[in-house]
Parts: C-alpha cells; sequence; structure tokens
C-alpha cells in the first residue's frame, strides 16, 4: 500500500488544486502495476463525500486523510460525512501524520534538525487524531475500520492520563482500530501489543524517506495487514 505523504501538504490546497495533484499521485501509483496499491488521499479543505466514491471508483484500496484533518471535535464534525462515506462502502482509512493549511501554516526552521518534525508534531498530531476517534469518532462509526500511522504516536498508552484528567474511558481492544509500526522498533512495538493486542499492530515503513526499523514481529505484522486489506468489505 501507497500512501501519500500528508506533510507535503497536498491534501491541504484549495479543493480543485488539491484534486488535480492527487490524481496525479494516483496515476503514479496505479501505473506501478499489481505489486502496489494505492491509499487514496482526498481534498480536506471542504471535504466531499464524492471524493471518496472518486478514488476508489479509481481502484483504490483504501482512503487516507492526514491526522490534522481528524484532531478535534470540530474536526471530526466537519470530516463526520466523509467518514459515513468511508464506512459505507466498508474500506478502511489511513491517517497519517500531516497538517491542514491554516494562517499559522508555516515551514519548518532551516536550523531544525531533519528529525525535529517527526518527534513533534507528527507524535502530537498523531495522538490528537486518535484521542479524537477514540473519544468520539467510534461511537459515531462503530463499523469503520481505522489504521493509525506510527502506532498513533503511542496515544493508546496515554489511556490512563486520559481517565485521570476527566476523560472518557475507551476501549483499548477496538477489533477495527490498526495501527501500522512505521519507524518504531521493538521497545513500543512490543509495549502496544500488550496494550491493544498484538492482532492490531500491521507492518508499516516510511520508505522511501528512512528504512523500516525490525521488531522481531514482522511476519506477524505483514499477515495482520493482510487479513485487515482481506476482510474488509466483507459481509458482516
Amino acid at each position: 500500500m501507497v500512501a501519500l505523504s500528508s506533510p507535503i501538504g497536498i491534501e491541504a490546497l484549495p479543493h480543485d488544486a488539491a484534486a488535480e495533484l492527487i490524481s496525479a499521485h494516483l496515476d503514479g501509483v496505479l501505473a506501478l502495476g499489481d505489486g502496489f496499491a494505492a491509499w487514496g488521499p482526498i481534498p480536506v479543505h471542504s471535504p466531499d463525500p464524492a471524493d471518496v466514491d472518486d478514488v476508489l471508483r479509481r481502484g483504490c484500496a483504501g482512503v487516507s486523510v492526514p491526522a490534522c484533518a481528524l484532531a478535534g471535535r470540530d474536526a471530526l464534525d466537519a470530516l463526520g460525512p466523509v467518514l459515513e462515506r468511508v464506512q459505507s462502502h466498508r474500506v478502511p482509512l489511513f491517517v497519517h501524520p500531516g497538517g491542514v493549511a491554516g494562517p499559522h501554516l508555516h515551514e519548518a526552521p532551516l536550523t531544525d534538525p531533519l528529525w525535529w518534525r517527526a518527534l513533534t508534531d507528527y507524535v502530537s498530531q498523531m495522538q490528537a487524531a486518535w484521542l479524537t476517534f477514540a473519544a468520539h469518532g467510534r461511537r459515531e462509526l462503530p463499523q469503520l475500520t481505522v489504521v493509525f500511522a506510527m502506532l498513533a504516536g503511542g496515544a493508546p498508552l496515554q489511556s490512563e492520563r486520559l481517565v485521570s484528567r476527566g476523560g472518557p474511558a475507551v476501549a483499548l481492544r477496538d477489533p477495527l482500530t490498526f495501527y501500522d509500526t512505521s519507524s518504531y522498533g521493538p521497545g513500543l512495538v512490543d509495549a502496544m501489543a500488550d496494550w491493544v493486542g498484538g492482532v492490531q499492530l500491521v507492518y508499516g515503513s516510511d520508505r522511501p524517506v528512512v528504512e523500516p526499523v525490525r521488531c522481531g514481529r514482522e511476519r506477524a505484522l505483514m499477515d495482520n495487514a493482510a487479513r485487515v486489506m482481506g476482510s474488509v468489505g466483507a459481509p458482516v
């Protein structure tokens, strides 16, 4: 499965501009042949459920959105009709780190090390998206399969703090919520397996940016990913 890198900002462009570039991206991925499948990115400026239909009609195996488009109650409400359409098609949603254009959008300072955003912005974005979905979205979208990139930034490990701060108790072992292991090694992968269940973890990588870190669970992670993609769309 090939996903568009959301930090580039394509999904957050004005709708028509985003749609044009997304189409070009899918042209390239789908031309790679049967060995590759595409996540279908959609514009998040004035999100339209018809965009879900379009990328699936082109042959995408699921739909992807940047994490900031799912971070917070207002964001969830704005994206709600799109998520309902994804659920109705019985395909998975992939949540990838990435921001949404706004008045405070800015480039990372050139003085920051290359790893800075991956350990700060990306982690906080994924945690915010997971918390939003776990606290609100799952109740409203009970049949939506969701895959969070980069182990959702380890957000499930914060569930005790969530409760201690007055938040809701959330279902950690949700059979329709999955986590890809991109950029993580055995330490956090094993901790997440204990917390959410090993069958909820799927293989992921940040190729071609960085090579994947081996965690010792690669075969199981690949089997889990195949199960997720193969079971979505099957009758309940």
